[in-house]
């Protein structure tokens, strides 16, 4: 990603190692921050060593994975419910969580290796607007619906629909974190969008501090 290589020549803004510190990540997270930080800290302790990130995405935790996580926030309804399908991590379903503690936040996980991280970070954080359920998005079809539902870097734009949209409400949205190439997934989508009366999906740019690269995120409304 071309804003990573260029971030530390940014003037004003400080290096990846930094950031997570600097005036301006802590005042766009607001009240939010010391539990971030907290969960930056234990995602750069042991991310690696459980197998949720990789060697090389260590050192950029903080503008790779936290705050493209943040981006999405903005978009997602203020109270309800939000699931997070895939979340792997906890991205972005903790960081949401965070930084909406008036949200239920659910983080849908299929492996148990993953759900048993996600159960110590919840616990360590203190966060009582959390459920962790382990299995795939499609298990819980029927069993709960939400005012939204978020994922990161999971599947092409057609098989989220058919994962997702099943767990929104009528009226409630797919909120998601694409690539930049996201417009051409739109066409092959648009027959499972048609099952559930969504209209034309939004591609939207979300941003966070000056320096670091913004993020595309998809919305689309269910109508049906």
């Amino acid at each position: 990603m071309a804003g990573q290589e260029e971030f530390g020549s940014i003037a004003g803004v400080p290096d990846a190692e930094t950031l997570g510190a600097s005036d301006a990540v802590r005042a766009h997270l607001g009240d939010a921050y010391d539990g971030i930080a907290h969960y930056a800290e234990l995602l750069r302790d042991q991310g690696e060593l459980r197998g949720l990130i990789g060697p090389r995405e260590v050192p950029r935790i903080w503008e790779r994975h936290i705050l493209n996580s943040a981006a999405v926030v903005p978009y997602l309804p203020t109270t309800g419910a939000v699931a997070d399908i895939g979340s792997g991590a906890g991205l972005p379903g903790v960081v949401v969580a965070v930084m909406r503690s008036d949200l239920e936040v659910i983080l849908v996980e299929p492996m148990e290796r993953r759900t048993t991280w996600l159960a110590e970070v919840v616990t360590e954080l203190g966060l009582t607007n959390v459920q962790v359920k382990r299995g795939r998005a499609e298990e819980y079809h029927g069993a709960f619906e939400v005012d939204a539902v978020t994922s990161r870097a999971v599947a092409a734009l057609s098989k989220l629909v058919r994962m997702s949209m099943p767990l929104v409400r009528v009226g409630g949205e797919m909120v998601i974190l694409k690539g930049r190439n996201v417009a051409q997934e739109v066409e092959p989508a648009r027959k499972v969008l048609r099952k559930y009366a969504a209209g034309d999906p939004e591609i939207l740019e979300g941003t966070t501090v000056a320096g670091v690269e913004s993020t595309t995120i998809v919305r689309v409304r269910r109508g049906k």
